[in-house]
């Protein structure tokens, strides 16, 4: 790599961005917590129902992220190179694809909801209440896409809090309407998911009123749609990726033991939750680093990227000190059953040794797809799961193994997209100048 001088932000101008991007993070598993209180009341059955249905509606969205990252990285380089009108042109883009496929998923939703989620099942009284609930909650898909563009364009031109107040608005609001329709208007379940569609409703018509407010042509240009797309055939490959080793990794918990599985899911939701953290700072170098590519400035991006991944490693150290500090108590928390405790020292160790690493890949992930460069994060993941995660995963299974060796699974696919994105990242390759990325 050629040695050049780097450029830096000001570090409130990163965490500018990073705490609003950490509030949108938050919010929604914020409100799914309220909503499984809220339906844990009426007893283990509907419980069990929305635990099946919400796992499925989050796989659409899960899948889709490229309208919220992709969005951005474009707007960002069209932004950094003073052309706003564009930029948001290319958020209005965002949103008619993110309306086309939310009726798409709606429609296909209907159709197979109850096949797959019998299939996810095997139990008919909790597949009746998951496509019961399904059902209705699927009619805010095209919403929800639409919140992801809407989030997309507003980070692209470094609107970071805007975003942050209409979620919180959508959420707030469903968060308050959820118990009143389950429990006196008496819709039960069922309440439970049109207070969802409500949410997402007020969240996307907020975004869509931003997008009228500037004043942008509304025409639909399928060349950008498409452009768009290709983009987010990259990072829908590379998401696959994710689920498949997540999955896997689940699938051999379970059938290790009742114990195994218990601590795999609380070790698993502390590292879900922590990496909600460290991505917050991944967001905010998506829009810098397009921002400042898009300007024809390579040395910055250079700069912020170097500048994000010692961020990332400084986040990832904390974190690494201050769970280590809470094993003895944290576990405690969660669950009092010995068994589960017995097994959580097995995935526990991993969990904390890792955040230095994750700490890192976030932050230069945001790089790359702040650049733009989804082909290259697409087969370093893909690469990373079945030459490192997929095959100790299934390999502990054979061998019992049991959660040591799924938790290894995961060290290796982490340090394996460690070692891609710091090769890439000191190449250079990445920092392409121009308003649209060749």
């Amino acid at each position: 790599m050629v040695n050049v001088v780097e450029e830096r932000v000001p570090a409130r101008k990163v965490f500018g961005l990073a705490v609003p991007a950490l509030g949108v993070l938050a919010a929604e598993p914020l409100y799914v917590l309220v909503d499984t209180a809220v339906v844990g009341h009426l007893g283990a059955l509907p419980l069990a129902g929305l635990a099946l249905g919400g796992v499925l509606l989050s796989l659409v969205s899960t899948q889709l992220t490229f309208l919220s990252y992709g969005t951005t990285a474009r707007t960002a380089r069209l932004h950094g190179a003073g052309r706003r009108a564009e930029a948001v042109s290319e958020g209005v883009q965002a949103t008619w694809l993110a309306l086309a496929v939310g009726l798409v998923v709606l429609g296909l939703g209907q159709l197979f909801a109850e096949p797959i989620a019998s299939a996810m099942s095997g139990d008919e009284a909790v597949t009746a209440e998951a496509v019961s609930w399904l059902r209705i909650a699927l009619c805010g898909a095209p919403m929800i896409l639409v919140t992801m563009a809407g989030n997309g364009w507003m980070r692209g031109v470094q609107d970071a809090v805007r975003p942050l107040r209409y979620v919180l608005v959508g959420n707030a609001i469903s968060a308050v309407l959820c118990p009143v329709l389950v429990y006196p208007v008496g819709w039960g379940l069922e309440g439970s998911a049109i207070a969802n569609v409500v949410a997402q409703t007020i969240s996307g018509g907020l975004f869509l009123r931003a997008l009228a407010r500037e004043r942008a042509g509304l025409r639909p240009h399928p060349s950008v749609m498409w452009a768009q797309l290709t983009l987010g055939r990259d990072l829908v490959l590379r998401s696959l990726g994710f689920q498949a080793c997540f999955l896997s990794a689940a699938t051999v918990a379970a059938r290790t033991s009742t114990e195994a599985v218990g601590a795999h899911q609380v070790v698993l939701q502390l590292w879900t939750f922590l990496s909600l953290v460290l991505d917050s700072v991944a967001i905010a170098a998506q829009s810098l680093i397009g921002a400042a590519l898009g300007g024809g400035s390579s040395r910055k991006a250079r700069g912020v990227a170097t500048q994000i991944a010692r961020y990332g490693l400084i986040f990832g150290c904390f974190l690494c000190a201050v769970f280590a500090a809470l094993s003895q108590v944290l576990p405690h928390a969660f669950t009092s059953d010995p068994g589960v405790l017995g097994e959580i020292p097995h995935a526990w160790w991993f969990f904390v040794a890792l955040q230095p690493v994750a700490g890192v890949v976030f932050a230069l992930d945001g790089v790359l797809l702040g650049a733009g460069d989804a082909a290259f994060l697409r087969n370093a993941t893909i690469a990373s799961a079945v030459g490192g995660f997929l095959p100790m995963i299934w390999a502990s299974l054979a061998f019992g193994w049991g959660l040591t060796g799924i938790w290894a699974g995961l060290s290796l696919f982490m340090l394996a997209r460690l070692g891609f994105v710091l090769a890439r990242w000191r190449s250079g390759k990445w920092a392409v100048v121009g308003a649209v990325r060749a």
